[in-house]
């Protein structure tokens, strides 16, 4: 029993020795693959971590997630090294993302600082991967406000973006308003889509990103730059479209495009820019003073309103002005820049509440030019020999041609003023000169841009101080200053006035022509004493197929069936010719004339009852001369007075003096002289070839070529010279002694 025992010992013993050797060697095993135990904390250390993480959520969406390989907690701060800031949207869709090799949040401030490099990136998808470029800044210095998300940097910072880059000193991010803002020196550089687009770079004061707006505020002053374009402002906001600029709104800006074939420039308090997806300019609205000038080699154009609005072609990757529509109180100077060996044509001012100006291809020249609302143009004299000229109209329309120089005009419902040149020294001055009508056109010079030709029709007017005219439709050649009225053309002043079909005056001379039904009247010339045929105390009236005036109106010609009458004196004849210088009148072709034999004064005794007695003479042609009151009857004529008729080749009737009348004082005949006298039951018949006839005394004298007398009462006489009283039975007969006188007398039954 005791050896058992100790067998049973002895096997314990060997069973614990083993258990004891394997639990020492399995120990011993586990004690190698253990981890190392951990070094103490440092005293200052209050917690350390690796791969920390820390997340805040709400309403089931994550708000902020904050991660480091490195985590330890120092007293009132903690270390995060590497940092990665993830600030989610509202949505929770989308996070922006800062970066940087160590931060440190202070638990006191509630602010995590890094001051070492940092990275932002902007709109990073929650799930999936991005799409495009992303916006992303770079800087170093940023602190991070833990209850609103806030960072910012006083340092120089960098970005990027999908079309661009920049720069700017200090910034600040805000992710609950996910706005950027660039504190100082700010300078970003966006690039078109195209290849070929030229990049915009953008300046500014300072500069604030509205993400969700998808808006860049610029301030307190900003500079647009792409190629030879530069818009320079105080305040300015650039809209963003799928991350391009497609919108710029300026405040107190000016703009220049100084290409090499062209240079434009434009400003306003208010300017609105709109570019393409490719970063061209497409339109500029300006507003508050608006101004756009528009410089060629030829001229400078400076166009201002209340807004001006630019269009823009977009030609080989360049914006080219297309148009400009300027709107309230707007104007227009195109003034002609001197060229050498050119003549400088007028300055122009355009004034309207609308003005639009398209230009020609390639945006240096002017095209046209159009109001939309009643307006004035003015063209201001550059050289001596131009006059100053205004047109007022409800609608006008211009066309250019080559080096910005007018090429037609067109207006309706016009009013013009045409200043005149100088007047030599010495010579009196003339007077403006105003139209008016329903509708004008303008043709120009085309090499030397003044106006050729002007038209104006439906019911023109005409003023030239007391000068007027009006017809249907007038015609100006500037080049031989000449005016042409149709239509039912008037011109009058306070001397007499001219109606025709056609009316042509010549404003240099102020000669004129009428044709086609002419009528004119003048009223009587109270300086000079007119013919004596006319009276110079009644209106000259006047009908004819054709009449001009010559030497300032001084000799007056009227042709085609002409009629000059005053009151019952009247001129027919194929043209009719005043001459008041000369102080003579002709006349020509079917000759009647017709004129009161009475003198102005005649004493109411003597009056005769009824109308007065005519003196009526017909002939091929009359020449009266008023120094001689001598009227010159050629070519067969014929002179019928109170019952008496006398023919000859030649009538030269003598008009008497006192009293300034018309009334016959003698009359000549000569060659194959007729003289017929009829009275109620008697009929005298004279021949001769001379013949001479006192009116006053109606005493008839005949001689030359064996004068003759037949008398149905008397019978017939014969001899060298027959003298005969009209008005009674009187006859002298005084022969030659060598030759028998010859008388037949009839005595009464």
């Amino acid at each position: 029993m005791r050896s058992k025992r100790g067998l049973l010992l002895l096997a314990i013993a060997v069973i614990l020795a083993a258990v004891g050797v394997s639990y020492y060697y399995q120990r011993e095993r586990l004690a190698r693959r253990a981890p190392p135990a951990p070094k103490a904390l440092p005293k200052e250390v209050e917690a350390a971590a690796s791969d920390w993480v820390w997340t805040h959520t709400a309403g089931g969406k994550p708000v902020v997630e904050v991660r480091a390989r490195r985590f330890r907690q120092v007293k009132q701060y903690l270390e995060l090294e590497p940092l990665e800031l993830r600030l989610y949207h509202q949505d929770g869709r989308e996070f922006d993302r800062v970066t940087s090799p160590r931060a440190e949040f202070g638990r006191e401030r509630d602010q995590l600082y890094a001051d070492g490099e940092v990275e932002i990136t902007l709109g990073l998808p929650a799930e999936g991967m991005p799409q495009g470029r992303l916006v992303m800044v770079r800087t170093s210095g940023v602190t991070f406000h833990s209850k609103t998300g806030r960072a910012s940097t006083s340092r120089a910072a960098s970005f990027a973006f999908d079309q661009g880059e920049g720069k700017a000193v200090g910034a600040s991010y805000d992710p609950s308003t996910r706005e950027l803002h660039m504190l100082g020196g700010v300078e970003l550089n966006w690039r078109g889509r195209a290849p070929a687009s030229k990049p915009l770079k953008i300046e500014a004061g300072e500069m604030i990103y509205k993400e969700l707006d998808a808006a860049v505020m610029l301030f307190p002053w900003s500079r647009l730059t792409r190629g030879d374009t530069v818009l320079e402002a105080a305040d300015a906001v650039v809209f963003l479209e799928d991350g391009s600029i497609r919108r710029a709104v300026a405040k107190r800006a000016r703009g220049t495009d100084r290409s090499s074939r062209r240079q434009l420039e434009y400003g306003a308090s208010d300017l609105t820019v709109h570019f393409s997806a490719h970063g061209e300019v497409e339109t500029i609205a300006a507003e508050g003073s608006a101004r756009m000038v528009a410089l060629s080699e030829a001229a400078r154009t400076t166009v201002r309103a209340d807004r001006v609005d630019l269009e823009f072609d977009l030609i080989g990757g360049e914006s080219v002005l297309k148009s400009a529509l300027a709107r309230g109180a707007a104007s227009m100077e195109s003034a002609p820049l001197p060229r050498m060996g050119a003549p400088q044509p007028e300055t122009r001012w355009l004034r309207s509440e609308i003005i639009l100006l398209a230009m020609r291809p390639q945006g240096k020249e002017i095209d046209s030019v159009e109001t939309g609302a009643p307006g004035e143009v003015e063209f201001v004299p550059n050289r001596p020999e131009q006059r100053r000229r205004r047109v007022r109209a409800e609608r006008m329309w211009i066309t250019y041609g080559a080096e910005n120089r007018i090429q037609a005009f067109r207006a309706v419902k016009v009013e013009t003023r045409t200043e005149p040149l100088a007047a030599p020294k010495g010579k009196k001055a003339t007077l403006p000169v105003e139209t008016s009508s329903g509708d004008m056109q303008a043709h120009f010079d085309p090499k030397t841009g003044q106006v050729a030709r002007l038209e104006q029709w439906n019911d023109f007017r005409y003023r030239e101080g007391d000068r007027q005219a009006r017809a249907v439709r007038a015609e100006l050649d500037e080049a031989q200053d000449l005016i042409t009225l149709e239509q039912q053309a008037r011109v009058w002043d306070p001397s007499g006035s001219t109606s025709a079909y056609r009316i042509v005056l010549n404003q240099q001379t102020e000669d004129t022509t009428a044709e086609g039904d002419v009528v004119s009247n003048r009223l009587p010339d109270r300086k000079g004493r007119p013919p004596g045929l006319l009276s110079s105390d009644e209106a000259l009236e006047a009908k004819a197929a054709r009449m001009t005036t010559t030497q300032r109106n001084q000799r007056v010609r009227y042709e085609g069936n002409a009629v000059v009458w005053q009151g019952a004196n009247r001129i027919q004849a194929a043209w009719v010719e005043i001459d008041r210088r000369a102080r003579r009148l002709l006349a020509g072709g079917g000759v009647r004339t017709q004129f009161v034999d009475a003198p102005k004064e005649v004493p109411p005794a003597a009056r005769r009852k009824g109308p007065p007695p005519l003196v009526m003479v017909e002939s091929a042609e009359l020449v009266y001369t008023e120094q001689e009151r001598l009227a010159r009857y050629h070519g067969g004529a014929r002179l019928v007075r109170l019952g008496l008729e006398v023919k000859a080749r030649e009538i030269r009737a003598l008009l008497k003096e006192e009293g300034g009348g018309s009334s016959l004082e003698r009359a000549y005949a000569d060659g194959q002289v007729e003289i017929q006298q009829r009275e109620a039951d008697r009929l005298r018949r004279g021949t001769a070839e001379h013949a001479e006839y006192y009116a006053e005394e109606g005493r008839m004298e005949l001689h030359g070529g064996a004068p003759a007398l037949i008398d149905s009462l008397r019978g017939n006489t014969r001899g060298e010279w027959l003298t005969y009283w009209a008005d009674n039975d009187k006859l002298l007969v005084n022969g030659i002694e060598q030759r028998r006188v010859v008388s037949r007398l009839r005595r009464r039954p």
